[in-house]
């Protein structure tokens, strides 16, 4: 299903003609890059949309741009904050057709979350199912999962997931988070697709964005001459996208593309990506991305780590 877009479509070129009056859609990381220009498109097509941030001073800057954005405090990296938040928007009760878990670090320094489990995997996989899960009887329609191509650096690691006796590589701990970023989605679909719930996730492009603030800049060319190296001949140089360009595929994602289309897979340059069995760092999805019983494996090892069952 590529459909009229393609790599270099921006927001507003996906979103040209459509109408979101009536829909609320939540976003998290609303305070730089991706986040911000999702709500920004997303907005100015007439949704209602309720940016989650861990800090709400630098997204109210970030936003202030946007008429009529909601902003609730979430720091991913704390379960506690996590359980805050969701408890805030259950008392509310207001429903949402779209939930885009933007949020996310990238290749940190080794750490580890307030809960104790390795940065990357703790915020981007954690944070949000608990965060999403928790939140779940709200979503009427989409839940859409920023993953990255980066997947394809690692499977996760169920028997290890915090790197107690396994090596630490930055690129590596990404890529398990990044997987397990696919792996939700593909669970959650199969578990609320019968009430009309879909998720999907997504690889938005490289983009200069603060998600890379803990490279420096010997190991961003690295990852450039490796992406170089590993890309199929034949295949365009690897070139930045721009943030409208990055953000294009989470918004075609959320309210263009057909929920079945999407639906348990993942997508990338606004279409669905194929399934690829190479080791290269081109286009496509590993098989072990999509896979439904590596889905249902880490749900359960997610909730063994967090202590909830969903």
């Amino acid at each position: 299903m590529a459909g009229p877009f393609g790599a270099e479509t921006t927001t507003d070129e996906v979103l040209e003609g459509v109408d979101l009056s009536g829909k609320r859609i939540l976003v998290t990381g609303a305070s730089a890059g991706l986040g911000v220009e999702t709500s920004r498109a997303l907005t100015a097509h007439g949704a209602k949309v309720v940016g989650a941030a861990r800090d709400l001073a630098k997204a109210r800057a970030a936003t202030a741009h946007i008429p009529g954005m909601e902003l609730i405090e979430l720091d991913l990296a704390s379960l506690a904050s996590v359980r805050k938040a969701a408890d805030g928007l259950n008392a509310d009760g207001r429903p949402f057709d779209v939930i885009i878990a933007n949020a996310g670090v990238m290749a940190c320094p080794f750490g580890k979350t307030a809960d104790g489990f390795e940065t990357q995997f703790g915020t981007n996989h954690l944070g949000h199912f608990v965060f999403v899960n928790r939140i779940a009887a709200l979503l009427k329609g989409r839940l859409v999962n920023l993953s990255s191509r980066g997947h394809r650096l690692s499977d996760v690691n169920l028997d290890d997931p915090n790197f107690e006796t396994t090596s630490y590589t930055e690129f590596g701990a990404y890529g398990r988070s990044k997987t397990a970023n696919i792996l939700f989605a593909v669970e959650f679909d199969r578990r609320h697709k019968t009430r009309g719930v879909r998720a999907t996730a997504l690889h938005p492009g490289g983009i200069q964005t603060e998600l890379g603030r803990h490279m420096t800049p010997e190991v961003r060319q690295a990852l450039i001459d490796s992406i170089a190296a590993n890309t199929p001949p034949g295949t365009p140089a690897f070139r930045y996208k721009t943030i409208p360009q990055g953000a294009a595929t989470s918004v075609w994602a959320a309210v263009v593309a057909p929920a079945d289309a999407v639906g348990a897979h993942y997508c990338e340059d606004c279409h669905v990506a194929e399934v690829v069995e190479n080791e290269s760092f081109g286009d496509g999805v590993r098989a072990y991305a999509l896979d439904p019983d590596n889905a249902k494996a880490l749900w359960a090892k997610s909730e063994e780590m967090v202590g909830e069952t969903f």
